[in-house]
């Protein structure tokens, strides 16, 4: 199988089948692995302005969750545990023990549910831009509700019409989560907006968000993970401006934790990989470092 998309110096491209599916995965680097997961609307490319400075100590793995970039895309498995177990059947598959993990948005989520369902695989774990497992409902706090409303549109029937005839509404998301908008190239929100346009990804997509709000969103606000522990040491780092993600939202986590701290950083809204890739590396740097 050719790769088809966005190319970076340095980086090289495998598909690799594990689970019945067929994964993509970029490379680059050589040293201690470090596993990095993209989020939502985004793929391997997410990492580009990272994957440079990283790479000159680590082996940087970036593979494509299922329904993203140019992994397979089937019309079930979106939860999010299964998205987990995924990452695991690629690891073993490429040989690969134990790891560093980061993750960004959804794949912060799988990140967290990787370090608690299969703590003796990852070493480290910096979550970008998510919420933690242990993230309550508060009818004080209704701000909740607006920041998920697009969850609901994507989750819809029309949510992969959408996607897959609209890419400037996905080039407008990724602008109106950015503090500076100067950081996107055309290019780079081409690289995102256009592989949405193939119906099995937009539908991939849509999948994603519905199963979250209709099997799993109320499980999580209910307690789904009050019987796990963290053990895994882990950093969370929240853009302060994040329009999907209240800063409120980090508390809670402290008795479920061995070793975590969460962190608010100023002037930077939810794309914090995309807008300050050099912060980015540079606290991946120090936390895997320690």
């Amino acid at each position: 199988m050719t790769y088809p998309g966005p190319d970076l110096a340095g980086v090289t491209h495998h598909f690799i089948d594990a689970r019945g599916l067929t994964f993509h995965v970029a490379e680059a680097g050589r040293g201690d692995p470090l596993v990095m997961l993209h989020g939502w609307p985004q793929h391997w490319y997410m990492w580009r302005g990272v994957i440079p400075r990283l790479a000159e100590r680590y082996r940087i793995i970036c593979p494509d969750l299922r329904g993203f970039g140019w992994s397979d895309a089937p019309s079930g498995g979106y939860e999010k545990e299964n998205l987990a177990s995924d990452i695991v059947a690629l690891m073993d598959e490429m040989g690969l023990e134990r790891v560093k993990l980061v993750g960004h948005d959804w794949g912060g989520y799988v990140g967290f549910l990787l370090c608690l369902l299969y703590p003796d695989r990852f070493e480290r774990f910096l979550a970008l831009s998510i919420v933690h497992p242990w993230v309550k409902f508060d009818i004080k706090r209704l701000d909740g509700v607006w920041r998920s409303a697009y969850q609901w549109v994507l989750a819809s029937p029309a949510g992969a019409v959408l996607l897959r005839t609209q890419p400037a509404l996905i080039e407008r998301a990724l602008l109106s989560a950015t503090c500076d908008r100067s950081v996107w190239t055309t290019d780079d929100l081409r690289a995102f907006s256009q592989v949405l346009r193939e119906p099995d990804r937009a539908a991939a997509s849509s999948a994603l968000y519905r199963t979250f709000l209709l099997r799993e969103a109320i499980p999580l606000v209910t307690g789904r993970y009050d019987g796990y522990r963290l053990e895994t040491p882990t950093l969370l780092l929240l853009g302060r401006h994040d329009p999907a993600i209240g800063v409120h939202m980090l508390d809670g986590y402290e008795s479920h934790a061995d070793d975590m701290e969460a962190r608010v950083i100023e002037d930077v809204s939810h794309f914090v990989v995309d807008e300050k890739p050099d912060l980015v590396a540079a606290e991946a740097e120090a936390f895997f470092g320690r």
